[in-house]
């Protein structure tokens, strides 16, 4: 009987060793992956005023990703929507393009107005997801031409650059934004409009 007791616990080590090897080898599968919104433009600014961000809807249903960022900190996101590089920066520096405003366990259950989302797969299963917004700051300037908004000098304006006039909370109408701004993007399920003039 001591023998198959025995048996049995050698058995399981050898099957839990195999186990940790099997699991402990696929940390390499860990991919990230970005994802504009269907029809979302994505902006990018400079800017010497303070941080003006958008609200964030403090939404932390978990999942998992290897960044390390909270919600409302900001994001360098860029290389291409399959091959991903994400960062963390300081809003509203020029490396900043996103800011983080919920995580949930997969990118589908994202806020629909969301400009953007990160997720990492194991084995292609979602672990978790970044919810993104792209970083407007009140007076800066983003391009939207490309995977990814990009943040520049406003007084360069690119192909399609866009200069925040003002952040209004408890309208999601662009027909509320004040003159200059004759665009708007209209975040209806977080109740803001970020306005904005083409230059």
């Amino acid at each position: 009987m001591a023998s198959s007791n025995r048996s049995v616990r050698a058995l399981v080590l050898a099957l839990s060793s195999c186990a940790a090897l099997i699991l402990g080898g696929c940390a390499s599968e860990v991919s990230g992956t970005a994802v504009a919104i269907s029809g979302a433009t994505i902006p990018a600014t400079t800017t010497t005023n303070p941080p003006t961000a958008p609200p964030t809807n403090d939404i932390d249903d978990g999942g998992s990703v290897d960044i390390d960022v909270e919600i409302g900190e900001c994001v360098t996101l860029g290389g291409t929507v399959d091959e991903a590089a994400i960062a963390n920066a300081t809003c509203g520096s020029p490396q900043s393009n996103y800011v983080v405003f919920a995580k949930t366990p997969t990118s589908a259950e994202c806020p629909e107005d969301a400009d953007q989302y990160y997720y990492e797969t194991y084995f292609d299963i979602e672990q978790g997801a970044l919810c993104l917004d792209i970083d407007w700051q009140v007076g800066g300037c983003m391009d939207l031409v490309g995977e990814f908004a990009q943040r520049i000098d406003c007084a360069t304006p690119g192909a399609d650059t866009r200069r925040v006039v003002t952040i209004l909370q408890g309208t999601s109408s662009v027909d509320d934004c004040p003159d200059p701004a004759l665009y708007g993007f209209e975040k209806d399920s977080r109740n803001f409009v970020v306005c904005v003039e083409r230059l």
